[in-house]
């Protein structure tokens, strides 16, 4: 026996690793699901790659749910449960609203919290660990990327060369029929008038339908493979997951440096605002600066430094070493952080007020308004995690962002902007309302208030002076409803929004 005789294993040659397949048995049900993936797939491409993120999305959200249902069955985990319904609520929001800045952050948190969702009960870490966003992540893509194969095995199971070679020749030859016939039908229709007569109603047909819906069929062929993929990941996940890792403490003076330096710069910006307020305005003038032009100005910016400053001060918390003087330092100087950030939190809210009473509600405003109200909420949770450190902050801050977005969705946000600027006309407190702001960068809601005004006044006269084409309000109220009912001639792009505007006025 040679040396490499020696070398090899004493069961001979390592054997390559089998190609992965499906078992015989489940056959079946893959290939029945498989062409239900295909069908969500022509759905998402007909209703979603046109319109947006409208009801043909809320439609493809419940369907994709329906579809994950039957493959997964009903999840175990309370928590996804409760999530699950979650998505659908915002999902719906999409059909219910017509506002648009709602509509992309809705389909931006439904991209966040789907893959939350459907890999709850097969990921390690918890909900409420920060890192389980990228573990979701990771077992997404590897979900869309990692079982590409399974389409093509469900399809063709059997592995033999002859069926895989038979099923890629009908695929292959349909759809070079489809693409030829297509382009072949008008150039011969171009060519012999009794030919293009004949077939008139055919051309008009494929004009019509078949154009946009080989596109749709297309894009469904390719998506279905990373759908399916997707599904058979939920089922058969991946072997490589994050693993739960202890937090390194680090040296506390690094944040006992940052925190002091955080917390004498706060001192003397609220020194400098307390002699602004007590001061009044003449104290304002011998500075050259206008009381109403300082009050009003600045909220942005301080609900912006509140919401770094909570991010310092939570980085302070979790990685600083718990022991000896350093640590009680930290803590100390972090609750001066915390009492600093709720003054100017409550100044951020005071200079908002006092602009919302000068010019009125407008949409980032109340958001603004909602942002304070969630930034408030925040830093009384890290008030608690302060007092107890072992205190799990995401747990609880986790449900209360998804408990806040829910609320604000809830609420007619234009329409009580809308409201808020047409009461002041009418009120006399205002000699404006921003008609063009309302009717055009808001959803279908203004309508019902703005139409509590005299349909005959032209733009100018409500805008304070008008540099484009002036209009009456009725005029620009018609053509809105015109688009609001073009909307709803589309199952696709309807809303409930766009439905009650038609109404308004009649």
């Amino acid at each position: 026996m040679n040396e490499f005789e020696n070398a090899l294993p004493s069961g001979g040659p390592a054997k390559p690793a089998p190609k992965p397949s499906i078992l015989a048995e489940k056959v079946p049900r893959y290939r029945l699901f498989l062409l239900l993936t295909f069908g969500w797939c022509l759905l998402v491409a007909n209703a979603t790659l046109w319109h947006g993120p409208s009801t043909g999305l809320t439609v493809c959200v419940f369907v994709w749910y329906g579809l994950f249902l039957a493959w997964k069955g009903r999840p175990a985990l309370r928590s996804s449960r409760l999530l699950l319904v979650y998505n659908l609520f915002l999902a719906l929001t999409l059909a219910l609203g017509s506002n648009w800045y709602f509509r992309y952050w809705n389909l931006l948190a439904l991209a966040v919290l789907v893959p939350v969702q459907i890999f709850a009960e097969t990921a390690v870490l918890p909900w409420w660990k920060s890192a389980m966003f990228l573990e979701r992540l990771f077992l997404y893509f590897w979900g869309l990327f990692g079982n590409l194969w399974a389409c093509f095995a469900a399809a063709v199971p059997s592995g033999k060369k002859g069926d895989s070679r038979r099923t890629a020749a009908i695929i292959a030859g349909s759809a070079g029929a489809l693409v030829l016939v297509a382009f072949l039908l008008p150039v011969l229709a171009s060519a012999d008038a009794l030919f293009a007569a004949a077939t008139a109603g055919l051309q008009e047909f494929i004009r019509l339908h078949f154009t946009a819906d080989l596109g749709d069929l297309f894009w469904a062929l390719v998506l279905t493979p990373f759908a399916f993929s997707l599904l058979y990941s939920i089922q058969n996940p991946a072997e490589k997951k994050i693993k739960e890792f202890a937090v390194p403490a680090l040296d506390g003076v690094i944040f006992t440096l940052i925190l002091a330096a955080l917390d004498v710069l706060y001192l003397l910006f609220l020194a400098v605002q307390s002699a602004g307020l007590f001061g009044g305005p003449a104290y304002l003038e011998a500075r050259n600066i206008s009381y109403a032009e300082w009050a009003r100005s600045g909220f942005f910016q301080m609900v912006g430094v509140t919401a770094v400053n909570l991010s310092v001060l939570l980085t302070a918390l979790v990685f600083s070493g718990r022991s000896g003087k350093t640590w009680k330092a930290v803590r100390g100087l972090a609750a001066v952080l915390l009492a600093e950030s709720f003054v100017l939190l409550a100044s951020a809210a005071w200079r908002m007020t006092l602009y919302v009473t000068a010019y009125g509600l407008s949409f980032k405003r109340f958001m603004t308004y909602w942002g304070m109200v969630m930034m408030a909420l925040f830093l009384f949770a890290a008030a608690v995690k302060l007092v107890k450190p072992d205190f799990c902050y995401c747990k609880c801050v986790f449900p209360l962002a998804l408990a806040g977005w829910l609320a604000i969705n809830c609420v007619p946000v234009d329409y009580l902007v809308a409201k808020n600027q047409v009461d002041r006309y009418l009120n006399h407190e205002s000699t404006v309302v921003s008609v063009h702001y309302l009717v055009y960068s808001l959803s279908y809601d203004t309508l019902a208030q703005l139409g509590r005004l005299d349909g005959d006044a032209y733009l100018s006269q409500y805008e304070g002076g008008w540099w484009g084409r002036d209009e009456k309000l009725s005029t620009i109220l018609d053509q809105r409803k015109a688009s609001a009912q073009k909307q709803c001639a589309d199952w696709r792009s309807w809303s409930l929004s766009a439905q009650l505007a038609l109404s308004v006025g009649s």
